[in-house]
């Protein structure tokens, strides 16, 4: 008896995760991922896993490794879920008679294009009565990411990295008929105006400097041009000066093992920036912030390793990770181990709280202007970079079962909108008949 019961409830698992995962024929999944392959001449991963049953519901190259682009940014995410609390801490300081002496902690949010409605970290500076020396000794890491193309120096999704980042580490060029006036006001006096007869201006920071070569149009532009500014120590003081209105010094000192923190803003408001618009810029200030919880020095490679040993040994296919926001070519996940990152993340936040944060499709970030749907069934993170596009995260089916799923597209010398729209195609059809 005892026999038959077992047998009984192992083949009712058996039928309800075949019900669950068969409505769609693997067959005719794999027909339509090898005829996709071959139409837009590149390579396709896919994974499709449903995290009730614990259960693969199919798999077509979900072992084989590809570049994520910004699908780097849902290990981003995950690794500040697990190091960081509630807050953003924004600056570490101690005090020395009339000194105060700070050193940042990698937080972005600080003046950064008036998306966040925070002033703590302004209003700590113009009360404090002390001087305010500022030492950089605890970042450790270089400016740029490794692998990043360097020609994006000067383009608004590359920005530099810092310990204490200020306006994004972005200026904006406002183009009006006696020129172009440049925000912060500080660097007004970097540009350098040339005239063109074409249409249109122009507007690109130099390589190696913070001048500007502004080329005048017959038009004017109605929308800012948002260039990042070369980052060094002695331009974040004298920048932090100019925006105070009041004294601040560079200094080189180590930070002690013992600091105060001030905390910024509530994590959530920076995650739903990075995984929503897919601020880059975010996405690695938040590692480095990661970096110097679990050490004392600000560097992206610490935190990368910390995850790596401490959360991500189970993962059936090891990341290669190499940066917080996916602008590196380096970064190689398989959709596998995307899914299960994902669902490390569904198990320890509330349906809600993650939904919210995530882009949802035809509704918000990224995904706005695709997979809409009367009721919303994707949530999650796109991620593309040039012949590169790829999806992942949750997908709510017509029966309301959530699953979880990895979309990758690499290689593709076909156009980043017909990719998409296969993509669309093959999710809309599992939405609906599983």
């Amino acid at each position: 008896m005892k026999s038959y019961i077992m047998s009984s409830v192992n083949f009712l698992y058996v039928f309800l995760f075949l019900y669950a995962c068969s409505p769609v024929s693997h067959r005719n999944l794999t027909k339509t991922f090898t005829q996709a392959e071959k139409k837009f001449q590149d390579h396709i991963g896919f994974m499709l896993y449903d995290p009730v049953l614990k259960k693969d519901c199919y798999q077509f190259n979900a072992d084989k490794y590809f570049i994520p682009a910004s699908n780097t940014k849902i290990l981003t995410f995950y690794a500040s879920l697990k190091i960081m609390g509630d807050s953003i801490p924004a600056l570490r300081f101690v005090t020395s008679g009339d000194s105060l002496i700070f050193w940042g902690t990698g937080d972005p949010s600080f003046l950064y294009k008036n998306i966040f409605n925070n002033n703590r970290v302004f209003d700590f500076f113009k009360s404090r009565n002390e001087h305010l020396y500022f030492s950089p000794s605890n970042f450790g890491d270089k400016h740029f990411g490794r692998g990043w193309a360097w020609d994006d120096y000067s383009d608004s999704y590359s920005p530099e990295k810092y310990s204490l980042p200020i306006y994004g580490n972005i200026l904006s060029a406002h183009e009006t008929n006696q020129g172009i006036a440049v925000t912060p006001s500080f660097f007004n006096n970097i540009v350098i105006t040339t005239f063109s007869q074409q249409k249109k201006s122009t507007v690109k920071r130099r390589l190696t400097s913070n001048q500007l070569e502004y080329s005048q149009g017959s038009e004017i532009k109605k929308t800012p041009w948002d260039i990042p500014f070369s980052v060094d120590s002695l331009l974040i003081a004298s920048l932090l000066q100019d925006t105070l209105k009041k004294p601040v010094s560079l200094i080189s000192k180590p930070i002690p093992s013992t600091t105060n923190t001030l905390f910024s803003l509530p994590t959530d408001s920076l995650y739903k920036i990075m995984m929503q618009q897919s601020d880059n810029f975010i996405a690695e200030q938040l590692l480095l912030t990661c970096a110097g919880i679990v050490s004392d020095t600000l560097k992206t490679e610490i935190a990368i390793k910390y995850v790596q040993k401490n959360y991500f040994q189970d993962l059936t296919d090891k990341p290669v990770w190499v940066d917080g926001s996916g602008l590196s070519r380096y970064n190689l996940f398989t959709p596998r181990s995307i899914v299960q990152v994902w669902e490390k993340i569904y198990n320890e936040l509330a349906r809600k709280r993650l939904f919210d944060i995530l882009a949802v499709g035809g509704k918000s970030g990224t995904l706005k202007n695709s997979y809409a749907a009367e009721t919303p069934y994707i949530f999650g993170k796109t991620g593309t970079l040039s012949n590169n596009h790829n999806l992942s995260g949750y997908l709510v089916t017509r029966r309301g079962r959530v699953l979880i799923f990895s979309f990758m597209n690499n290689n593709h010398p076909a156009s980043a909108r017909e990719v998409r729209k296969n993509m669309e195609t093959i999710l809309a059809s599992i939405r609906d008949n599983y």
